[in-house]
């Protein structure tokens, strides 16, 4: 109501406005009309103005007349033109001369004429009037005019009184309307019309339609109101209402003195034909009501029944709640089944067996029948149970509950287990001493995923419980259901870990190879999280040199681990070139720099490549290690002395970054010193600084010189390591050996023809010491070649040097870094056959270039029982 009244005062207000401003329009109009004709008409037959006409320079009489009579005249402008409409005057003087804004000829033909036009001075009303001569002929025109906003109207007077009376009127009416509305609101409680009429409506419709039965007793004891369900409960009569309470029929003395009485009453107990009735009673007169009291009926008996489904019935979600969070904590398949196991007993079994296809347990998928399944999970509230024990195969038949669920994939309920002959079967003698235990009930669900049966759970009863009914058949189903999807990620999860750890193991080294300058040890272990992009190597020089590796792919995943294998392959190629350390990384920094630009492409899923890596090249001989590294952690040196440093090693940019030369660093270690590779996984962690990492690792290494490579990666890994590493771990650590300077054979070689006859007899002599005599004959057709073709297309100076090893190794160097080839010469050629005789008399044979020059190296294979001696 007060929304209508405000909403109708403000309508009137508005009309009021617009009707004043119509209003007002019109006499504006109609004023700025009458007083533009009378100025006009004034001017035009004023004396003196048919004279300035006529004058030489009309402008000049009449522009001054003109201005005198606008402003007199309260008009804006007056202005006197020809026939032709060119003005004589304007108020603005820059616009006389110029064509008159306006229509002309009504006036011409002797008419006064009113328009409104846009001119130069705005929006105007303008009368145009003739000028005529004695002789009755129009010889001039005057217009005069104003603009409309000029002219004053009544309208800017009564707007604001009819604003205030609108106001005032608003005010009055929502005083008496809140006035009329408190009113209202206090007798009604608030209620709109159409509330109240709904709630008399409703009224006896929820009255009667509870399940409460409700009494209203005068305060004379009379019964004034008895719903249906009180008529139910009490068994009343239907004249009950309007009688004394101590006059109904069938109520009991107890109930009677309770109504009569009038006193309050919580939940008090009475009987009622065999009813337990819970009775309140509270007055009416409380809140300024009739005095009287109003009493709830409620059948107990029914509450408390409902009271235990419902109890059920949370236990049953809190069952479920737990469950969906305490299983599938972890993806290993074991550990889900025991915590399925742990939520259902005993709160819902006493005992709970879990059986899993034998394959699911290692990550494959199950076969189609029951046989070779095996039992992972056992608990119960007892240890002495007769059940099958964990670890279990078992090949359950197809007559029994789990037989039929592994094949059919439903559930089964079997609430006597005495009455089931095909679970009998499976074992007679186990199950009568199960039966003899007491277990009498069983539920058999099977763990069904993505369609696919992985196993089965079995849930048992004893005799102290009930049997389980098919409401929990249900239950059981969505507890299995529940642990169904996290044994199936797990077994992925296994399956796909296993296949991605058998790649990467399968990318690095197996055994180390048999080389004579180091005794090595190495541990690998892949991250808990997958496999990532680790690796180290041994690979066997020339000259009985080793080249140690180490390398790390930045990332995780089987795109890291292939990386990891193309980047292995590739220091292995590279290596058969007999690079130096700093060579070896640049070629090796180009790979990773085409890899990044091949995987650049749309299709390519993976992002750039990014990787580090340590090569370092030992020579047993000189006793010297040359090492250089592309942004990975510096070696550990463990000397004979026991004391643990870190060498200076320049340090280079991890690979494919491109750009950046890479430098060698050259050191000489002692024998028996302790070369420590690693990756980074080793000593970094989020709980401390990787300085802290480091000395941690230098402290574990320390101490120790004569430990075995072996028993210090121990060591090191118990020391450094968590029990589940967050990222992978590759550690190499190689004792240096150096070879007895016995076994070393060196000779300078004089640019003369003649001193190769002389090397064959040095050399054949130092075999002999070495007891090799029977590999004198190829050494010596093997060293005229190298020596002849140093001398005849090498540079000084040449150097001969044999070295008993695994192999014998004949070395012939000189200043020159000309590369001899192998090829097949004609019959008829001369030459060309000597570099043939030394691949067929040599088990391998090749170059490698060094500052000085270069060396060609051959190695013979040394007899079975010439090794060690």
């Amino acid at each position: 109501m007060f929304l209508l009244q405000v909403a109708l005062v403000v309508l009137l207000v508005a009309f009021a406005v617009f009707a004043l401003l119509m209003q007002s329009e019109r006499d504006t109009s109609a004023e700025a009309k009458r007083r533009s004709i009378a100025v006009a008409q004034t001017f035009a037959h004023s004396p003196g103005v048919l004279t300035a006409l006529k004058a030489p320079h009309p402008s000049a009489v009449l522009q001054p007349l003109t201005e005198a009579g606008r402003k007199a005249a309260g008009v804006d402008f007056i202005v006197v033109m020809d026939t032709h409409g060119i003005r004589y005057t304007h108020p603005i003087p820059d616009r006389i001369g110029k064509r008159f804004v306006g229509t002309i000829g009504p006036s011409l033909a002797g008419k006064v004429y009113t328009e409104s036009v846009h001119g130069p001075l705005g929006e105007e009303m303008q009368a145009t009037v003739p000028v005529d001569n004695a002789d009755g002929h129009v010889v001039a025109l005057v217009s005069a005019g104003l603009k409309v906003k000029n002219v004053t109207s009544q309208v800017d007077r009564q707007i604001p009184l009819i604003l205030t009376a609108g106001a005032v009127a608003l005010g009055v009416a929502t005083g008496v309307t809140a006035l009329v509305g408190r009113r209202l609101r206090r007798q009604t409680h608030s209620l709109a019309p159409d509330e109240m009429r709904r709630m008399y409506d409703h009224h006896d419709a929820v009255l009667h339609s509870v399940r409460e039965g409700v009494l209203i007793v005068g305060d004379d004891g009379r019964l004034l109101l008895a719903n249906d369900e009180a008529r139910r409960l009490l068994d009343l009569p239907p004249d009950a209402e309007g009688r004394y309470v101590t006059q109904l029929p069938g109520l009991e003395p107890e109930t009677v003195s309770l109504l009569a009485s009038g006193r309050e009453a919580t939940d008090e107990v009475h009987l009622a034909g065999g009813l337990l009735l819970a009775v309140n009673q509270r007055p009416t007169d409380r809140d300024g009501g009739p005095r009287g009291t109003v009493v709830t009926l409620r059948d107990s008996t029914e509450l408390q029944a409902l009271s235990g489904r419902a109890e059920v019935a949370r236990e049953r979600l809190k069952l479920l709640y737990d469950a969906g969070l305490g299983i599938g904590t972890t993806l290993d398949v074991t550990r889900t089944a025991d915590e399925l196991a742990q939520v259902a007993v005993p709160r819902f079994a006493d005992f709970v067996t879990v059986d899993l296809a034998d394959g699911v347990l290692h990550g494959e998928e199950p076969g189609p029948t029951a046989a070779g399944v095996r039992r992972i999970t056992v608990h119960g509230v007892r240890d002495d149970h007769p059940l099958y024990e964990k670890g279990r195969l078992i090949d359950f038949l197809p007559s029994t509950p789990q037989g039929r669920g592994f094949g059919t994939g439903r559930s089964e309920l079997v609430t006597d287990l005495l009455t089931a002959d095909g679970w009998y079967l499976q074992d007679p003698e186990r199950a009568a001493r199960m039966v003899d235990y007491g277990i009498h009930s069983l539920i058999t669900a099977p763990i069904l995923a993505r369609g696919v049966v992985l196993g089965v759970v079995n849930f048992w009863r004893i005799k102290e419980h009930g049997p389980f009914d098919v409401e929990e058949l249900s239950l059981a189903e969505e507890l299995v259901a529940r642990a169904a999807v996290s044994i199936d990620n797990a077994r992925r999860y296994s399956r796909e870990h296993a296949m991605a750890v058998t790649l990467q193991r399968s990318l690095l080294p197996r055994a180390l190879p048999e080389q004579s300058a180091i005794e090595a040890g190495y541990r690998y272990l892949p991250a808990q999280s997958g496999v990532s992009g680790d690796w180290f190597d041994v690979i066997p020089l020339p000259g009985g040199r080793v080249a140690l590796v180490v390398g790390d792919v930045v990332g995780h995943g089987l795109h890291a681990a292939a990386t990891m294998g193309r980047l292995r392959t590739a220091v292995h190629n590279f290596s058969t070139l007999d690079l130096p350390p700093d060579e070896l990384l640049s070629h090796l920094d180009d790979l990773v720099g085409r890899i990044d630009q091949d995987e650049a492409c749309p299709e390519a899923a993976a992002g750039v490549v990014g990787a580090t890596c340590l090569y370092a090249i030992y020579d047993p001989v000189t006793r010297r290690c040359a090492m250089a590294r592309a942004g990975h952690l510096a070696p550990v040196l463990v000397h004979p002395d026991g004391s643990a440093t870190f060498p200076d090693l320049p340090f280079g940019p991890p690979l494919g970054l491109g750009g950046m030369p890479f430098r060698t660093a050259e050191v000489e270690l002692e024998e028996g010193t302790q070369l420590v590779l690693y990756t980074d996984g080793l000593i970094e962690d989020r709980n401390r600084d990787l300085d802290e990492g480091m000395e941690l690792l230098r402290v574990a290494l320390a101490g120790h010189p004569d430990r075995p490579p072996e028993q210090s990666c121990q060591a090191v890994l118990e020391s450094l390591l968590p029990p589940r590493p967050k990222d992978d771990v590759a550690l190499l650590i190689a004792r240096t050996r150096a070879l007895p300077s016995d076994r070393i054979a060196d000779w300078d070689v004089p640019a003369d023809p003649a001193a190769v006859a002389r090397i064959r007899d040095a050399a054949s002599a130092t075999l002999e010491e070495w007891g090799l005599g029977e590999l004198a004959f190829g050494m010596e057709l093997v060293l005229s070649e190298l020596v002849t073709n140093a001398l005849r297309y090498g540079s000084e100076p040449i150097h001969v040097r044999l070295i008993h090893d695994r192999t014998l190794i004949c070395e012939v160097s000189d200043g020159s870094s000309t590369s001899p080839h192998l090829r097949y010469a004609a019959t008829t050629e001369e030459g060309g056959r000597g570099l043939f005789l030394v691949s067929q008399m040599t088990e391998r044979w090749g170059t490698r270039y060094t500052p000085q020059g270069k060396v060609i190296w051959a190695e013979l294979a040394l007899p079975d029982d010439s090794w060690g001696c």
